[in-house]
């Protein structure tokens, strides 16, 4: 029998806009057919009167009805019912992204475990460029924090370590993302040439999510999903993604962006291969395909130490012997060594790390 979440994932509809009500779509949508869902829920900002800066001018801050509830216990129940509806499509290896103020990412955060899905990570998002705070009665409110969940402790979630780490310069990346507001040309407008919507949130964002979480051709649920940064940013990655959205005009702007978005044509471009999905290759596999010869001298660092190769594929030093771990470990006195990054060989007077030899093993398997 085939894998059911699978076979579901191609029943859903995909790169569509649904208008309407979050819950009740969600409740509509196939069992178990979306691989990653991100949430941008209303933040229930309890917002009192107008706010005025400085010089008496208006913040264009959230006024909206979406974002009023009459009661802490009203939202809480909304949470628990899209949350509840989310789990419902969620494939079991998924994972969901759901981001917030101080507002509410608390309450929301205990009704996901009360729900039992596994936290994995709270990511702060530090803004780059946040709106001052014009009644100076508190500190600034410069970051929303994000909480990335799996549906549950055993999810076998994907993460894009070498995809992160390659975008961090080669450090891991950490819990602290520094990015800008979404501003300048990136914020859309409407025909009055005000905010076509008040929480717009930055492509850069959702970049490194989507980027971090999920593989090409992945199906993003986005449940709340405003002017459609969530789609537009699917699509250039390669991934598909599924909007439900309850305005008219928000749906509109959405379409008329996302349509506008080229997808890149190389899918090699969109996310680098994890090592721990790369075939393993045993050392002995460079003896069976001739790259390495039995009594080939291998090195390590500055040639401190050698050992030679045997036609079994272990190593012999002057004092140790076994597999390339092994013996890079004891000449070293350390607890542990990856030997395919330790030792070298010798190759027409340069040093070659003998994992070249590994990697061009693995491209031939692959081709």
């Amino acid at each position: 029998m085939g894998d059911s979440s699978q076979e579901e994932s191609t029943l859903v509809k995909k790169n569509v806009v649904h208008l309407g009500e979050c819950v009740e779509i969600m409740n509509s949508l196939p069992e178990k057919s979306v691989d990653v869902i991100f949430a941008d829920p209303p933040y229930n900002l309890q917002l009192a009167g107008e706010l005025t800066r400085p010089d008496n001018s208006k913040v264009d801050a959230v006024t909206n009805d979406w974002d009023k509830f009459d009661s802490f216990r009203a939202y809480d129940e909304f949470t628990w019912k899209w949350l509840q509806a989310a789990r419902r499509v969620l494939k079991d290896n998924g994972t969901l992204w759901v981001i917030g103020s101080y507002h509410n990412i608390y309450r929301v955060g205990a009704l996901l475990q009360n729900l039992d899905y596994w936290m994995l990570n709270d990511v702060i998002w530090r803004k780059s460029n946040p709106m001052p705070n014009f009644r100076g009665r508190r500190f600034t409110n410069a970051h929303e924090t994000m909480i990335w969940a799996a549906k549950s402790k055993t999810s076998r979630y994907t993460f894009n370590y070498e995809s992160m780490k390659a975008l961090n310069d080669d450090i891991q990346m950490r819990s602290d993302w520094l990015l800008p507001i979404c501003n300048g040309g990136e914020r859309l407008k409407n025909n009055d040439g005000d905010k076509a919507h008040p929480t717009q949130k930055p492509e850069s964002l959702l970049h490194r999510v989507i980027l971090s979480s999920t593989k090409p051709g992945n199906v993003i649920l986005d449940p709340f999903f405003g002017t459609g940064t969530t789609g537009a940013v699917a699509k250039r990655l390669g991934r598909s993604y599924i909007g439900i959205e309850q305005d008219k005009e928000y749906v509109k702007i959405a379409e008329k962006r996302i349509s506008q978005v080229k997808q890149l044509d190389d899918i090699d471009l969109v996310t680098i291969e994890q090592k721990r999905e790369q075939p393993r290759i045993p050392f002995g596999t460079l003896l069976e395909r001739g790259l390495l010869e039995p009594g080939t001298t291998l090195y390590g660092p500055k040639k401190k130490f050698s050992a030679k190769v045997r036609a079994d594929g272990s190593l012999i030093s002057k004092d140790f012997q076994g597999s390339i771990h092994k013996v890079g470990a004891m000449v070293q006195g350390a607890t542990a060594c990856n030997g395919w990054t330790y030792w070298h060989m010798d190759a027409e007077g340069r040093e070659v790390s003998i994992d070249v030899l590994r990697q061009q093993v693995r491209a031939e398997m692959t081709n």
